[in-house]
């Protein structure tokens, strides 16, 4: 069964990389530096926004690992922020050679690196970060296991730092169907989309001080946000999300996105 299970585990691995291996075939060259898979500018989202006003809070001069770092998306800004450093992992190579590219467009002047490495099976010794930053990396790994190898290589005092997608929001699921029978997806991401029940499982591993959530009704607007009055309508739409989550609780779990 352990050797059924292992089998198991890296033929799940082997379809990841393969898939951001071809996605980043499909980014090379892409212009927006800032886009994620969908081309989208997430830093017009208020949930990244929010990410973003985090981590400038508690990077400066912390050592920090961009666990999944994927394309590098994040890994420059990180350092912008005033991080001493920045380690960026992935396991694959497609996603970090672009990573590479992007670092050196930026700006090559800070302490980055990437290098391939398991997210279940860090390289690292035991509290080596003040902050691991997860820029949506949960979907892609079983997470327990990556909940432990985090909890490893954060100092005493360090930070667990991210943002993910959450699972419940009927629409938001409708489209992530649609994204795995178009390869924008997997199987397996598709499946393991953050639920508010691993929340709880994050608990055994580490004390979850801060969760903010966003787009209810702001996740209607996101595709209009290049279009004339679009920020408007976002904007408009993120205030309407913080009234009903104050009011009505039980909606957060309709979120779309989790900080």
């Amino acid at each position: 069964n352990s050797k059924l299970e292992n089998r198991n585990s890296e033929l799940r691995k082997e379809l990841e990389v393969e898939h951001y291996d071809r996605l980043a075939r499909e980014w090379q060259g892409h212009p927006a530096l800032s886009a994620d898979i969908e081309k989208t500018d997430v830093m017009k989202m208020a949930s990244y926004q929010k990410l973003y006003e985090l981590l400038r809070q508690h990077i400066p001069g912390k050592k920090v690992l961009d666990y999944g770092c994927g394309h590098g998306m994040h890994a420059v800004e990180l350092a912008k922020m005033g991080a001493a450093e920045v380690i960026g992992v992935d396991l694959s190579e497609g996603s970090l050679r672009i990573a590479e590219e992007r670092y050196k467009i930026l700006d090559a002047r800070y302490l980055v690196q990437f290098i391939k490495m398991d997210a279940e099976a860090l390289e690292f010794p035991s509290n080596s970060f003040d902050i691991v930053f997860d820029g949506g990396t949960f979907s892609s790994i079983e997470l327990e296991k990556g909940l432990q190898e985090i909890s490893r290589v954060l100092k005493p005092s360090g930070l667990l730092i991210g943002i993910e997608t959450l699972g419940h929001h009927p629409l938001a699921n409708l489209k992530r169907g649609l994204n795995k029978k178009r390869g924008v997806r997997t199987g397996w991401a598709a499946a393991h989309i953050m639920k508010m029940s691993d929340f709880e499982l994050a608990k055994k591993y580490l004390a979850l001080e801060e969760i903010h959530f966003f787009h209810f009704v702001s996740l209607l607007t996101i595709p209009l946000q290049n279009f004339p009055g679009g920020s408007v309508a976002c904007s408009v739409a993120d205030v309407i999300d913080r009234i009903f989550f104050k009011i009505f609780p039980f909606l957060k779990k309709y979120a779309f996105k989790s900080v």
